[in-house]
């Protein structure tokens, strides 16, 4: 697949793992050429998908930021740290008779860890939910997360660093962009650990508390437990 990126970005946070102050915000686009274009009128409802899809097209736009407030300020740098989050991504088509891509989907539920994947699909973390449940099996087109955490270092020793955190998130996914609604998501809230170790790298343990119900899932925990590696692991 040939495709072109382009991301602009401003970063100002003090820290990677810890961070007390800054933000960062980022825009990004990726696209393919618009293939479909320039093959004249073809009857793409008959061909088979491995035909239809031979040349994968899309173009996908994604925005995030990010901002760190420090609440407290003290001489040993163990402060209170308000953390807020948000995250849109879209991914469109040039071509509506030939449909959507079937790659580079979004995906959202729990923790976000998933094995190896040949379609480009970007799965987004909503602590509080089960794997698999916030979303089609096939994924999405538009996906929309609010995260705020408020945090507080317990060890700043840089051969390993812990932060305790308590955190309110809410998101979903739509199919098509007449459909979408930032209003309409999925909430939870919990408390969390991080740790960063030098070794290994930073590693996360959280515990989800969920507010809403998921139609066809009436078996689904009310809270869990979710394993995380990585700084930004589920985010946009």
């Amino acid at each position: 697949m040939l495709s072109y990126q382009i991301s602009l970005s401003r970063n100002s946070v003090d820290a990677p793992f810890f961070a007390r102050s800054g933000s960062d915000v980022t825009l990004s686009l990726k696209a393919t050429p618009p293939y479909s274009w320039f093959q004249g009128d073809r009857d793409y409802a008959s061909e088979e998908p491995a035909q239809r899809y031979k040349w994968a097209e899309f173009h996908k736009w994604k925005f995030s930021t990010q901002w760190f407030t420090r609440i407290t300020r003290t001489k040993s740098g163990h402060d209170l740290v308000l953390m807020t989050r948000a995250g849109f991504g879209f991914l469109g088509r040039y071509n509506a008779n030939l449909g959507n891509s079937p790659f580079e989907r979004f995906f959202l539920w729990g923790s976000a860890l998933t094995g190896f994947q040949l379609d480009g699909r970007e799965i987004v973390g909503l602590r509080g939910y089960d794997d698999l449940s916030l979303a089609p099996r096939v994924g999405n087109f538009l996906i929309n997360k609010y995260t705020t955490e408020l945090r507080f270092p317990i060890s700043l020793n840089p051969s390993a660093t812990i932060f305790a955190l308590t955190f309110l998130e809410a998101g979903n996914t739509w199919s098509e962009f007449d459909k979408f609604d930032p209003f309409s998501l999925y909430r939870s809230a919990g408390v969390g650990l991080r740790l960063f170790l030098p070794m290994f790298g930073p590693m996360g343990l959280d515990y989800g508390w969920r507010f809403d119900d998921v139609p066809d899932q009436p078996q689904m925990a009310k809270g869990q437990f979710h394993f995380t590696i990585g700084i930004d692991l589920g985010e946009l």
